[in-house]
């Protein structure tokens, strides 16, 4: 973990710039401002906490609303003089209510939904509603789950010989059931990309 002396802290404030990044989604949540305390503070406790250039102390990030930002990795950047805090947010990070304090544009990497989606997966896994396709599956078990992602891949290859529109449907099906199945065996998409980086040889 990162050293408060290892920083190049503005000679003129003592602060230092940190930029908070969602660790999962990659979306960046908010700027604030750290001084040496800050750094040990969010280094020691697990906590993003700031130092507050208004009320002049430290702050930690959701401490009167519960929405604390947990770190997951910190990283100086090339001269020392900002830091990049991964963090997982416990709630909206914005005072507004909204995920990020940068929301005049809407945040899409093109995949966040699949994040969202695979949450909800695992929200319908363990509640069980009624009336839930998710569910009916969930219920059914392993063996339907994978017979059924048999199934949408089938499908999926007689539709490549059709048209893109065909293909577009029948592999958003497929995806849908396979991450079913993930979530049916408690794994994340996620450990498919892991699995593939390890395969990956650059070059």
């Amino acid at each position: 973990m990162l050293s408060a002396d290892d920083i190049a802290y503005n000679p003129a404030d003592g602060l230092v710039p940190a930029v908070i990044q969602d660790a999962r989604t990659k979306q960046v949540l908010m700027l604030g401002y750290m001084n040496r305390e800050a750094v040990q503070a969010t280094v020691d406790s697990g906590n993003v906490t700031f130092f507050s250039r208004s009320k002049k102390r430290l702050w930690m990030k959701g401490e009167s609303s519960g929405n604390v930002l947990k770190v997951v990795r910190i990283q100086k950047d090339c001269d020392d003089d900002a830091l990049l805090v991964e963090a997982d947010p416990a709630g909206p990070t914005c005072h507004t209510g909204e995920t990020s304090c940068f929301h005049e544009h809407p945040y899409d990497d093109g995949l966040s939904f699949l994040n969202e989606l695979q949450d909800l997966l695992y929200e319908r896994k363990e509640k069980m509603p009624e009336g839930s396709y998710t569910s009916k599956m969930f219920r059914a078990g392993r063996d339907k789950l994978a017979q059924k992602v048999g199934e949408e891949a089938v499908e999926t290859v007689i539709a490549a010989k059709n048209s893109r529109e065909e293909l577009t449907y029948e592999a958003s099906d497929l995806l849908f059931h396979l991450m079913m199945l993930l979530t049916g065996e408690n794994m994340k998409i996620e450990d498919l990309v892991v699995e593939l980086k390890k395969r990956h040889k650059p070059g």
